[in-house]
C-alpha cells in the first residue's frame, strides 16, 4: 500500500466569494509546494488552504504536486452547502464570466435528436462536470489525453462504475462530434473493459414463492406484471389501463429505453388478476398508481420486491430487474429463440440478449456432474 498523503479538495465561501479548500494533513513538503501555487492563502478560521474558483486549475495544481501526493477531487463534486471558511454570509451575485454551464446548443441538439428525457439530465449533468473540471479551457482545446486522464481520475477517486463511464464519455463525445461536428475516429476514446457479471436469476420456483408471499393485490399484480411482459421498472410505472390487449393478450410498451415503442407478452392469469385488481382500485391515469393518484414512485416498487424477497426466504440480493432477467432466462430454457426474446424485451442488440445463453439450465442442465457417478 502507498504511504503517499492525500490532498482533499472541496468547495468554500470566503468573504462571499466561492473557492476551493485544499485540506491535508501536516506535512512540511506540501506546505513548501502549496505556498508556491500562485493564487492560495491560508485560512485560520477553517485550518486550510484555499484559492478562489476563479483562479483555480486542478490540472495546475496536479502539475504542482505531481507524484509527492494523490489528489481527491470528490468534494468539488458532491452537491450540498459550501463550507463557509468566514463567519459572513456569502453574498448573492451574477453568474461570474468563468462560471460555466451547459451551452444551450447542446440542449438543443439532444432535444433535437429525440433523446430521452432521462437521457438528456444524465448527459447535461455530465457535461456540467466536465466543464467545471476544465474551468477556465476553452473546450474546443481541450486534448482527448486530457479527457481520458480526466474519465481515469474519475475512476481513480470517485469508483465510478463501467457503466456511468460509458455514459460520461457519451456525454462529452455527444459534445464534439454531435454538436461541433468533429470526426469519430478523432474522438475514439478508450473505453474500459465491461465487467462481465451474468444477471440474477430467480428459478421458478421462487418466482412462485415471490407471488405466494405477497397478499396485497396491486404489490401481487405489480410483481407478476414485471416477471410475465419481462418488463423494466420504468416501463411498469409508465402502462396505462389501454395498454393491457387482451384480445391480442399482449402489453404496449410505450417510449421505453431508445424512445422505442413494442409488445410483450400477456399472461392469462395476470390478466384475470387485473381485472379483479381493476375492479378494486378504479385507476384513472396509471394502470398501477401511487395512494394519492399519479405515477408510482420507482422506489415503491423496489421496496415491494424486497419485501417480497424476504418473506419468501429468498437470500439472493433481488431487484425488480432481476425478475426481467428471470423472465427472459426461462423463456429460453422453454425453446424460445433469442431472436423473439430479443424483440420482446426491446434489446438493440442480439449480443445483450445472449447474455441469458450462460445463465439458462436447458443446456448445461443435461451435463452429468461426475460426482454424482
Amino acid at each position: 500500500m502507498s504511504d503517499k498523503p492525500t490532498i482533499l479538495l472541496s468547495r468554500g465561501i470566503h468573504h462571499g466569494k466561492e473557492v476551493v479548500c485544499i485540506k491535508f494533513k501536516y506535512n512540511t513538503e506540501l506546505i513548501r509546494i502549496v505556498r508556491g501555487i500562485n493564487g492560495t492563502k491560508w485560512s485560520k478560521t477553517m485550518s486550510c488552504w484555499y484559492i478562489t474558483k476563479d483562479d483555480f486549475r486542478v490540472l495546475d495544481l496536479r502539475k504542482a504536486f505531481q507524484q509527492k501526493a494523490g489528489i481527491n477531487v470528490d468534494g468539488l463534486y458532491t452537491p450540498g452547502k459550501r463550507q463557509q471558511i468566514s463567519g459572513r454570509e456569502p453574498e448573492k451575485k451574477a453568474k461570474s464570466k468563468t462560471e460555466h454551464i451547459v451551452p444551450p446548443a447542446y440542449l438543443g441538439k439532444l432535444q433535437q435528436k429525440n433523446y430521452s428525457p432521462n437521457t438528456i439530465k444524465v448527459y447535461t449533468s455530465y457535461f456540467r462536470d466536465f466543464l467545471e473540471y476544465f474551468s477556465g479551457i476553452d473546450p474546443v482545446d481541450i486534448t482527448r489525453e486530457q479527457i481520458n486522464n480526466y474519465i481515469l481520475e474519475l475512476i481513480r477517486y470517485r469508483d465510478i462504475s463501467t457503466s456511468q463511464q460509458n455514459q460520461r464519455i457519451n456525454a462529452i463525445k455527444f459534445y464534439y462530434e454531435k454538436l461541433l461536428g468533429r470526426e469519430k475516429e478523432y474522438y475514439d476514446i478508450s473505453r474500459p473493459k465491461k465487467e462481465k457479471r451474468l444477471p440474477q436469476v430467480l428459478c421458478k420456483e421462487d418466482i412462485n414463492k415471490l407471488f405466494e408471499v405477497t397478499k396485497n393485490l396491486k404489490h401481487k399484480c405489480i410483481l407478476m406484471t414485471i416477471y410475465s411482459g419481462g418488463l423494466r421498472r420504468g416501463e411498469l410505472i409508465n402502462l396505462r389501463t389501454e395498454d393491457i390487449d387482451s384480445g391480442r393478450m399482449l402489453i404496449r410498451i410505450i417510449g421505453s429505453k431508445g424512445n422505442k415503442d413494442r409488445y410483450t407478452i400477456l399472461s392469462e392469469k395476470l390478466l384475470e388478476l387485473l381485472r379483479e385488481y381493476y375492479k378494486e382500485y378504479r385507476p384513472k391515469k396509471y394502470l398501477f398508481e401511487g395512494q394519492d393518484g399519479g405515477m408510482y414512485s420507482p422506489s415503491s416498487i423496489e421496496n415491494i420486491v424486497k419485501k417480497a424477497a424476504q418473506k419468501a426466504g429468498i437470500r439472493k440480493n433481488i431487484t425488480p430487474h432481476s425478475l426481467r432477467h428471470s423472465f427472459a432466462t426461462h423463456l429460453l430454457e422453454q425453446g424460445i429463440s433469442l431472436r423473439h426474446i430479443q424483440e420482446i424485451l426491446g434489446h438493440n442488440s442480439s449480443k445483450t440478449t445472449e447474455i441469458y445463453t450462460h445463465v439458462a439450465t436447458n443446456e448445461i442442465g443435461k451435463i452429468k456432474n461426475p460426482l454424482d457417478d
